[in-house]
């Protein structure tokens, strides 16, 4: 094994190209001072963002006046507990309220006049108004409330992972009986006992001002989630067994230390690894401290083997035979990655409240409400995927004037909204061949705006929809700002907060007025170096497809005159993440890649960047196609990707190379070692090698996990196919990568060496992360795919 020789500095100062990798592999703040986690401030003027400081830790707070965007000033430190505003919520009478560094805070939307509700060195948490006009908060597991007149303070009750108290128990067996009755003593001071337990039980129920509630719980169980309705008259307490989220052999190995000594970092569990942790549901009632446990085996369904053809395929594959019964799913809260609300949500009224589901085998979610009476689950809408549940596209409430639902589904084939009064049949408020998402409903419940892309699938815009009108369509508001957009409703409702990219710019900052449609430029913080530079955008273009009847939408970055002349050398990037979307109309995360691919476009080179089968954007069948053969249709979408290259681009064959890091890099794996005569070489960056060592959130919905499906995971994993690489392999690999370990690297490197391959090799980079940090890092492991190019294509 080699570590792969560097490109000389010389080498690419004589290259016949603007753009050199020293400058687009070195500090990105040269690009632009981008506006970063921008949101309006309560007075709906206002607007706070963040900007990276070049070679400072810590970034810069901005604060905008929207009717005055020159006027943007940097915000000191004194000032933070105004702007820097986490888990706000608004009230009646124009007020919000917040949490800075622990403490409540409440302002003053027309004064923004700000009040410190506490100061305390605990962490208060999830601000609520009620509907008495108090301000409820968390306190670890204690929940209380304020008068916002008064500033009185009360505790309303506690949650204690305690068994419950109870009077002083009586004599036990013989010795204790002949005690109690032989010493008067003994029996007059449990007799005591008993009265003084018994005061307390009484005054607690009979004195409103001693009356602090209690409810307990499992000692062996942690408070998961809770939530208060605003009525004050219930609470909803999720909790489970004390699970660690990691194992005591998960640790992982920091060369680099400050000490400089070897240290052990901790790192989560492998989906081999993971184990089921039921949670347990409870309604408390407030007003009568009565709790009742609520069972998920009232879901439809709860039972049901859904893995069972799985099971049966392994069990058969390994000489046995498997027998189907029917038996308790694990089902807890569902857990999605997009969004910051809660999945118990109450209705305004405080009456009702709605909980979103999700089974373990990621096969089911539910939407269910409380029939508070008799403490039972009532099942409003259940969506089934024989793959798996997305774990985005989940939002979902309550309309205020009824007792009607709303929410996401993918059960046409892509993410729509839906309405449902309790009562009645759902209502499908959107329909097409697009994406519904980052739903936020009008205070009045008239309106829901959202994110879609219903003109391409690549361009997304920001719709309103009427929900007053039946067959309502869709409002685009954003048509004139044609990218990628992303949205947030000014508190007082009239104006969004629109982030906008385009495919040669960086996101910057727009003012939308929802009355008039008018829209005014906030931000302009792209850099005149960057704009100076010789970029070409890449043309979208679409990719037939060979095994399904949707094209495959892609970046393609051409040279000039590229017709001309002898076939082309070419490169096809792949994304990571699986389910991302790369090949849209705006920015790309993918940054650098996008300068390299310019740089290689100006060298001769065609780049082709595909958004393969599992990328997101192209509906619920394109997602769900990799289900228990990860790495197959991809590898079926490069194929065609080099067919169409080689029709229509000039390209030549055999002068292809391929690249892309973490999910990207595992593609990289699987086309060298499956399809060994698609790309003379290949360059893997922080890349996946055994998908049962990846983590359970995102392996388990793909692949099931490792006891029920072993299939799907040799049939996935790049490890197994190994014996199939024939051309040049480089292989990136972080060494404190807490994502993707590097062990998945150092297995497979030994699996090349015992199959005696010679045409790999490897370089280690021992200070990164997943994500690298150190320009160097960025621009060694760039000069290294460059060079692998330059030798092979």
């Amino acid at each position: 094994m080699l570590f792969l020789g560097l490109v000389s500095s010389s080498a690419l100062a004589n290259t016949n190209s603007d753009i050199k990798l020293e400058k687009i592999m070195s500090d990105p703040s040269w690009i632009a001072e981008t506006p970063l986690s921008a949101k309006w401030l309560p007075d709906s003027r206002h607007v706070v963002f963040e900007q990276a400081v070049k070679d400072h830790a810590i970034n810069k707070v901005v604060r905008l006046d929207t009717l005055s965007p020159a006027s943007q000033k940097d915000v000191g430190l004194d000032a933070l507990h105004t702007v820097q505003l986490s888990q706000v919520t608004y009230g009646g009478d124009n007020k919000a309220a917040y949490v800075f560094k622990g403490d409540i805070f409440v302002v003053d939307q027309n004064t923004n006049k700000v009040t410190q509700l506490t100061h305390t060195s605990a962490t208060e948490r999830g601000p609520q108004f009620l509907n008495n006009g108090d301000l409820g908060y968390w306190q670890g597991n204690n929940y209380f409330t304020v008068n916002l007149t008064t500033r009185v303070i009360r505790e309303r009750f506690a949650l204690k992972m305690a068994e419950q108290p109870s009077g002083p128990d009586g004599p036990k067996d013989l010795i204790a009986k002949e005690q109690h009755q032989l010493i008067e003593y003994v029996a007059k001071e449990h007799k005591a006992a008993q009265q003084r337990f018994e005061f307390n039980q009484q005054l607690t129920k009979q004195n409103k001002v001693a009356n602090k509630q209690t409810f307990y719980f499992d000692k062996e169980h942690t408070v998961r989630s809770a939530e208060v309705s605003p009525s004050l008259n219930y609470a909803v307490v999720v909790t489970a067994p004390k699970v660690d989220w990691r194992g005591k052999d998960d640790l992982m190995p920091n060369y680099i230390g400050d000490d400089g000594r070897i240290k052990f970092e901790k790192v989560r569990r492998r989906v081999a690894d993971a184990k089921p942790n039921q949670q347990s549901f409870h309604l408390l009632n407030l007003a009568t401290g009565e709790k009742k446990q609520l069972a998920v085996s009232d879901l439809p369904d709860f039972n049901k083997d859904v893995l069972a053809d799985v099971k049966a395929e392994n069990a058969k594959a390994a000489g046995n035979e498997y027998e189907s019964k029917p038996s308790p799913r694990t089902i807890n809260l569902i857990v999605d990655w997009s969004w910051s609300q809660s999945p118990i949500q109450w209705h305004n009224n405080g009456e009702q409240v709605a909980m979103m589901f999700e089974a373990r085998d990621n096969k089911d979610r539910w939407i269910a409400t409380v029939d508070f009476d008799n403490g039972k689950l009532v099942t409003q809408h259940q969506l089934h995927d024989d793959a798996w549940i997305n774990y985005t596209f989940n939002d979902f409430g309550w309309l205020p004037q009824e007792e009607t639902l709303y929410y996401l589904s993918e059960e046409t084939g892509y993410s729509h909204l839906y309405t449902k009064n309790l009562s009645q049949k759902p209502i499908q408020r959107t329909k097409g061949e697009f994406e519904v998402s980052n739903l936020t409903l009008t205070q009045d419940g008239n309106s829901m705006y959202f994110k879609g892309n219903i003109n391409h699938p690549g361009e997304y815009h920001i719709y309103r929809l009427d929900l007053n009108t039946k067959n309502a369509k869709p409002v685009n508001l954003t048509g004139a700002l044609v990218g990628e957009n992303n949205y947030s409703l000014s508190p007082d409702e009239k104006s969004l907060l629109i982030t906008h990219s385009t495919l040669l710019r960086p996101s910057d900052l727009y003012k939308l007025d929802v009355g008039t449609n008018k829209i005014t430029r906030l931000t302009d913080t792209v850099s005149e170096e960057f704009k100076s530079m010789p970029w070409q955008a890449p043309q979208i273009i679409e990719v037939p497809s060979s095994h399904v009847d949707k094209p495959i939408y892609a970046r393609l970055y051409l040279p000039k005159d590229y017709q001309s002349g002898e076939p082309r050398r070419a490169v096809i990037f792949n994304h990571g993440a699986g389910y991302l979307q790369n090949s849209h109309k705006g920015w790309s995360g993918y940054f650098r890649e996008f300068m390299f691919h310019n740089m290689l476009a100006q060298q001769g080179y065609v780049v082709l960047d595909m958004d393969y089968r599992a990328s997101k954007g192209y509906g619920r069948d394109w997602r769900t196609a990799i289900y228990r053969q990860m790495g197959t249709p991809e590898t079926q979408d490069l194929v065609d990707g080099v067919e169409w290259l080689v029709k229509n681009a000039n390209v030549d064959r055999g002068r292809i190379g391929t690249y892309g890091g973490s999910y990207g890099g595992f593609m990289t794996f699987m086309a060298l070692f499956t399809e060994p005569d698609l790309f003379q070489a290949g360059a893997a960056l922080r890349p996946v090698t055994d998908w049962a060592h990846y983590n359970d959130g995102y392996t388990s919905n793909i692949l099931n996990r490792p006891e029920d499906d072993m299939i799907a995971y040799r049939r996935s994993s790049p490890l197994y196919f190994a014996e199939g690489l024939q051309k040049p392999l480089l292989i990136n690999a972080p060494m404190i990568d807490d994502n993707v370990f590097f062990v998945d690297v150092v297995r497979l490197v030994q699996r090349l060496i015992e199959l005696e391959k010679e045409n790999f090799e490897t370089a280690i980079y021992p200070v990164e992360p997943h994500g690298f940090r150190q320009p160097s890092s960025w621009l060694d492991e760039y000069r290294r795919i460059y060079k692998l190019f330059e030798d092979n294509l």
